[in-house]
């Protein structure tokens, strides 16, 4: 069925082919061309024109067919996967790697399937779902180490050294990372080698020991200065790049970072392209906010042209936040406007098949357990047939069966109870969804409307004008919080939580939130106080951070009566390892009915004191994200007496 799949698509991208078609290799018709042509060809594209990469692509997978070449098949399903993965297409990619480990076990390559395994788990990784990652990377480790594979255990131990690097687990990464180096030593220089400088690099940088990045980072470069190499030669000179602009270089980065863009434009490397294009626009900055913006223009309209939504809708987010940041806020909501768009199209819709999935995979497991139930019936019938013709057998026999019978049926049960349970989890979160679209974000919009229709009204008084206005900026903005929360819960069931931890000192983050909910804390006379000292620093995402800062300062500030208090505070924990953050307001509390299921789908939004609108969502990724950075939230509330929400911060 994928084979046939994979046709209708290549004869309907057959126009498009036809007027650009890539020429073959050397002097070969087409004809003649071997999958190992194919795979050299596919490698030679894959990463400035990935629209000819998958014309061969198609090409060697008739091939393959034709010739029941089951390993040439798979390596071409990778080659395919790798395409995807550039692109940000992780779920196709992951199906193509899959297909290819079903047909290296048929094959009997314990190889290839240890090739593959790695593919998978670098996926995971860069959705940031670093124990499955993990998980992937041991499993092709182990398999290396029985075949005596040393690239292969050599890949196993960089890949897993990457996925500790990534959560700042620098001692338990060199350990693996060294292990590799030891084996790079007996083989020769490969692209494995170039990317063991690399980690070194990223690794040195993080810890302050810049002569060694340094050393390991320049060694690299010396190595890899060959046509073959000339895509990691680009990674090497942006990692030393951002060596550079740590060490306060600034311009000795940039200089090295445009040299490193004009290489990648020379061999026409779409993939390292935008990554220099967003390495140049990172280390100019706020600083330096209008030559940023030149760079990440440019990597927009190179992702574009390439199809790469998950990279376009990053891109779009730093542009906003660059354009904010230059007080020019038609721009940033121009940019944000774009990201949503986009968002809602590839996210969305993504969300959607996912949500008819879960419909189709409850439907079919409540099938299941009537057939389960039907068999137990049967079986139950055919238990009480032979007690009544074994009888004479004897009443020890009659005990057996009975025992037996009793068995089974408490195996049944309880296999009964876990698919309820399952199947109750995913019904909630397709409800949740359906119950978002259908009333929280329709009521707002229909609201909308009907101010507009009056506003419209010629013979309404100016001040009343004025007052609807207001009144429409509020409800807009509580729908789009809305929307935002679903986009955000969406794109994580989709992809899991990515998650950039760095050193942060909150205090710039508390103070820009409380300033963008000044507006409404003013609307009800509430006072915002920021009690956070400024050597307050912890290891977290930047981003996760200010969302569930942002989220918990506006709860406070709606569930908060006019003229009240609202206040940001911290403590260290009495593990002495931790910070409490501790948002506090004296508004209307929680009953204590609601407190155990404040962080679940199952949770009921209310309404604010002045009658503002909400999911619950918003609690929901507070507490996914918070546990994403190994912390800890609770909360402790009477009602009448206000609440006081606690999230716990890994001290740095």
């Amino acid at each position: 069925m994928a084979f046939y799949k994979r046709i209708i698509l290549f004869l309907l991208a057959m126009p498009i082919y036809a007027c650009a078609k890539p020429a073959p290799a050397g002097n070969k018709d087409a004809t003649q061309l071997t999958i190992a042509d194919y795979d050299k060809l596919i490698s030679r594209y894959r990463y400035y024109k990935p629209d000819s990469a998958i014309y061969f692509t198609q090409k060697a997978i008739a091939l393959a067919h034709a010739n029941h070449d089951d390993v040439g098949l798979a390596k071409i399903l990778n080659q395919l996967g790798m395409i995807e993965d550039n692109l940000g297409k992780f779920d196709e990619s992951r199906q193509n790697y899959l297909e290819a480990i079903e047909l290296y076990k048929r094959a009997n390559s314990t190889k290839g399937v240890a090739i593959e395994t790695i593919r998978l788990g670098v996926i995971e990784n860069r959705k940031g779902n670093y124990d499955k990652a993990l998980s992937y990377f041991l499993e092709s480790l182990k398999i290396s180490e029985q075949n005596k594979d040393l690239p292969g255990k050599m890949e196993a131990y960089l890949t897993i050294s990457e996925v500790y690097i990534l959560q700042h687990k620098i001692d338990i990464a060199l350990k693996f990372l060294n292990q590799a180096e030891q084996i790079n030593k007996t083989l020769p220089i490969s692209n494995l080698s170039l990317n063991i400088y690399i980690s070194y690099g990223n690794i040195y940088r993080e810890t302050g020991d810049y002569d060694q990045a340094k050393s390991y980072l320049e060694k690299g470069l010396a190595l890899s200065n060959k046509p073959e190499y000339q895509g990691l030669n680009i990674t090497l000179m942006n990692t030393l790049a951002a060596l550079y602009n740590k060490q306060g270089f600034k311009n000795k980065s940039i200089q090295l970072q445009k040299q490193a863009l004009a290489k990648a434009q020379a061999i026409h490397n779409f993939i390292r392209e935008y990554q220099t294009m967003m390495s140049i626009a990172e280390t100019y900055g706020q600083a330096n906010a209008k030559d940023a913006l030149v760079y990440f223009k440019q990597a927009l309209d190179k992702v574009k042209e390439k199809g790469a939504h998950k990279q376009a809708i990053e891109i779009l987010g730093r542009m906003a936040d660059m354009y904010h940041y230059l007080g020019n806020d038609k721009q940033a909501y121009a940019a944000k406007q774009e990201q949503y768009t986009i968002a809602d199209k590839y996210f969305l819709q993504r969300m959607a098949k996912q949500i008819v999935n879960l419909q189709t995979g409850y439907d079919l497991s409540k099938s299941r357990a009537s057939v389960k139930e039907l068999q137990y019936l049967n079986a139950q019938q055919s238990l009480a047939s032979k007690v009544v013709l074994g009888f004479a057998i004897g009443f020890i026999l009659l005990l057996v069966i009975m025992g037996l019978f009793f068995y089974r049926t408490r195996k049944f049960n309880a296999l009964l109870n876990q698919a309820n349970a399952e199947l109750k989890e995913t019904n909630t979160i397709k409800d949740k969804l359906f119950s978002v679209l259908a009333h929280d974000l329709r009521a707002p919009f229909s609201t909308i409307i009907g101010l507009l229709q009056v506003i419209n009204d010629d013979d309404i008084k100016p001040e009343e004008r004025k007052e609807l206005i207001s009144l429409v900026s509020v409800t807009s903005s509580a729908s789009l919080d809305i929307l935002n929360n679903l986009l955000k819960w969406g794109e994580m069931q989709i992809k899991g939580i990515r998650l950039n931890p760095v050193i942060l000192n909150p205090n710039q983050a508390i103070e820009r939130n409380i300033a963008m909910l000044s507006g409404a804390a003013q609307v009800k006379s509430i006072y915002i106080q920021n009690q956070v000292g400024k050597d307050v620093a912890v290891v977290t995402d930047p981003d996760h951070f200010e969302f569930v800062l942002r989220n918990l300062l506006s709860n406070a500030v709606k569930f908060t009566a006019i003229g009240g208090d609202v206040t940001i505070s911290t403590q260290t924990a009495k593990n002495g390892t931790e910070v409490n953050f501790i948002v506090q307001d004296n508004g209307v509390g929680i009953e204590p009915n609601r407190i155990n299921r404040i962080f679940d789908l199952s949770n009921v939004s209310t309404d604010g004191t002045n009658d503002e609108k909400g999911t619950s969502l918003g609690l929901v990724l507070c507490k996914e994200f918070i546990e994403a950075n190994h912390g800890r939230i609770w909360v402790e509330s009477q009602p009448d007496e206000g609440s006081r929400f606690v999230f716990a911060l890994k001290k740095a």
